[in-house]
């Protein structure tokens, strides 16, 4: 059984168990019990009251953070033509048709984000086993697979994150870096749980986020307080 380093014990010993905590609170601990060695991640968790095998209970949908990741996302674009031109001038790290599909079919996924062109996507949903499972499979529904490429790469560059429910009915997504401030977390996090909230499927009976925690890389988990989350 892996022990639990002495940074990690230290960072635990700081989070009440018995509690949990409003988001301003998680993210001002989180701040705290984030590693001083590297600048870590922030991240979130939710527990949500769907049933995933269900359609009208899949919970996908993207948000952009005020304050941005973090971090640069490498984003490639399916696109030939001007589309393609306008992608690259938009800053897409690659940017091409068949050959750029042949690259990712042979296993390549180094980057964080794909775009397609519509006419494109009858080559590229062949890449359905390399992208789907990495959650990388361009998606009308998040904006991914557009006719306006260029758009889709400002956004994600620019702070747009993408979400959607796994089969155990949770959502991951990033809210920033442990360097942000307290307040530009906080407004990280109030939109994108503002948009999981906004997405609550009719059909989702009880309470519809049952559980949630903040934690940052390598760091332990902080429970929020889902009362005040929906």
């Amino acid at each position: 059984m892996a022990t639990k380093s002495k940074a990690y014990e230290a960072a635990a010993a700081k989070i009440d168990r018995s509690s949990f905590y409003s988001t301003s609170d998680a993210v001002a601990l989180a701040k705290e019990t984030g590693s001083k060695k590297f600048d870590s991640t922030v991240e979130v968790a939710l527990k949500l009251a769907v049933d995933p095998r269900k359609a009208d209970q899949m919970v996908r949908g993207t948000v952009m953070l005020p304050h941005g990741t973090g971090k640069t996302a490498r984003v490639i674009v399916f696109a030939t033509g001007p589309a393609a031109e306008a992608a690259i001038a938009a800053g897409a790290d690659e940017v091409g048709g068949g050959e750029l599909i042949e690259r990712v079919a042979g296993g390549w996924t180094d980057f964080d984000a794909a775009v397609s062109t519509p006419e494109l996507m009858g080559q590229v949903g062949r890449l359905g086993k390399v992208l789907g499972p990495r959650g990388l499979m361009p998606n009308p529904k998040t904006g991914t697979v557009t006719p306006n490429p260029a758009k889709a790469v400002e956004e994600i560059k620019g702070g747009k994150i993408e979400f959607r429910v796994d089969k155990h009915a949770n959502v991951h997504f990033i809210i920033g870096k442990a360097s942000f401030t307290a307040d530009q977390l906080l407004e990280n996090i109030t939109a994108a749980i503002d948009e999981v909230v906004r997405l609550k499927p009719s059909s989702a009976k009880g309470r519809y986020i049952q559980k949630g925690a903040v934690s940052t890389t390598f760091g332990p988990g902080i429970p929020l307080d889902v009362n005040a989350l929906a």
